[in-house]
């Protein structure tokens, strides 16, 4: 008696019951349900359109198949390590629905193939799912710069104070950033959506498919040009990963920040209670556990990416069994990232910024060292000369700008009675005028100008 495996013709035993645990993908590939019968359903319809099935055998699938999806989002749908997996789950309760019929629907395609397809379609609406809550961050980024467009607070460089900067330069920054990731999203995009379906399970198939059809049916922008490495390209999953890794690297930078910025040294800011959690033996405790946890989960991403290199290290071509572990890297990954997103976009409206604090530590005159060592470059002093100069002057323990006349007129005669006015940060600021710094009127042009940017998204 043969199984009743789908590739069970040549077998006449039962699989052992460890194997099928083993090589089981239902627990997490049935994510892919609504994908694998879009697919199915275009595959339905090209067949007909070339006469391999009648329009009507066509449409029976193609509303079977949404039956099958109705009862999966119910959770009405019974599912079986038995069935492996979820393409072999809808076929087989297809063939349930509509016997022969339901046979048909295999004709011309692998599961290589199928699942190949699957899982673009899977990454293309992730990509664009991800794309927009970056879109929602940015712009809740631009509203923070906007709001707080003349706070200044200290910049800083080794985790010590550096250099005055504007508040709205900081958020921006980060706009700057996520734009790149989008960038980066929109590329991959591209190699993303090349149509795999057609290429069988390694050499195409002799039979007449208009992979053309199927392209169009299901908004592919090309049709894979070679089927042998089609079958088994998983390039688009570890760029994709490579992406969210890259997005998740980010989010902790500045969960880290956010989180020392928290703290009683710091003062800068106050998270909001919804997003803390407190401790179960100090009553006083507020513990920043989401942005810890944000921080913490990226390594689950770039783990995944790791994973997903060594799987696909040293494969021949053409279909191997090890990229059925390929799906749960990247549904972890996606998720992870989503969440963290979703949770920096609704905490940043709701964040409380110590303006009095932050405004106190930018005024400290030593983070215009620079700027002094650059008014004596303005008076003709060479800048290595004039940083040994300042530098010396920091070095004495008073602050800069409780330094006397004669005290600067003694480290450097080139010093003048307008050497107080380095000292003022607001026009410290409007000093920085070059493209990409922080005065005010450059942070004006770029909010106006992101404002624009997503706007139009």
């Amino acid at each position: 008696m043969t199984t009743q495996k789908t590739w069970g013709g040549r077998f006449t035993g039962e699989t052992d019951k460890r194997v099928e645990q083993f090589t089981e993908s239902i627990s997490f590939d049935r994510r892919l349900f609504r994908h694998d019968i879009a697919a199915s359903q275009a595959h339905a319809r090209m067949l007909a359109h070339v006469g391999l099935l009648t329009g009507a055998e066509a449409e029976r699938i193609a509303a079977a198949l949404d039956e099958i999806a109705s009862e999966i989002e119910r959770g009405v749908f019974a599912f079986s390590t038995k069935l492996e997996d979820i393409h072999t789950h809808i076929e087989q309760a297809l063939i349930a629905r509509l016997g022969d019929v339901g046979r048909k629907l295999h004709t011309g395609r692998s599961r290589n193939d199928q699942v190949a397809t699957d899982v673009k379609l899977w990454v293309r609406d992730a990509l664009d799912g991800v794309d927009s809550r970056l879109l929602d961050l940015q712009r809740a980024l631009v509203e923070a710069a906007q709001r707080d467009r003349d706070l200044v607070l200290p910049g800083y460089t080794h985790l010590q104070r550096a250099q005055p900067v504007l508040a709205a330069h900081y958020f921006l920054a980060y706009a700057e950033k996520y734009q790149r990731d989008r960038d980066r999203l929109a590329d991959c995009r591209k190699r993303v959506n090349v149509l795999p379906l057609g290429a069988a399970a390694l050499a195409g198939t002799s039979l007449p498919i208009d992979r053309d059809f199927v392209c169009g049916l299901l908004g592919f922008d090309s049709v894979a040009a070679n089927s042998l490495d089609v079958s088994s390209d998983r390039d688009f999953v570890l760029e994709f990963v490579f992406d969210l890794t890259l997005i998740a690297l980010h989010l902790a930078g500045w969960a880290e920040e956010w989180v020392l910025w928290s703290t009683t040294e710091f003062g800068f800011l106050a998270l909001p209670d919804a997003f803390c959690t407190g401790s179960s033996i100090m009553p006083h405790k507020k513990n920043p556990d989401v942005l810890e946890l944000i921080r913490g989960k990226s390594a689950r991403v770039a783990a995944a990416l790791t994973q997903l290199v060594l799987l696909v290290k040293g494969l021949p071509l053409a279909y191997n069994r090890d990229l059925q572990e390929d799906k749960e890297a990247l549904f972890d990954s996606v998720d992870t990232v989503r969440s963290g997103l979703e949770l920096f976009s609704a905490m940043l409206p709701e964040l409380t910024i110590n303006r009095e604090r932050m405004e106190s530590l930018a005024n400290d005159p030593q983070l215009l060292a620079t700027d002094l060592a650059e008014y004596l470059v303005g008076k003709g002093v060479p800048f290595r000369e004039a940083h040994a100069i300042v530098g010396k002057l920091a070095a004495s323990g008073k602050r800069l700008n409780a330094l006397s006349n004669e005290e600067f007129r003694a480290a450097s005669d080139t010093f003048g009675d307008d050497v107080r006015e380095v000292f003022d940060v607001r026009k410290a600021l409007q000093r920085r005028s070059a493209t990409g710094s922080p005065s005010p009127e450059n942070i004006s042009r770029q909010i106006a100008r992101w404002r624009e940017l997503l706007e139009t998204e």
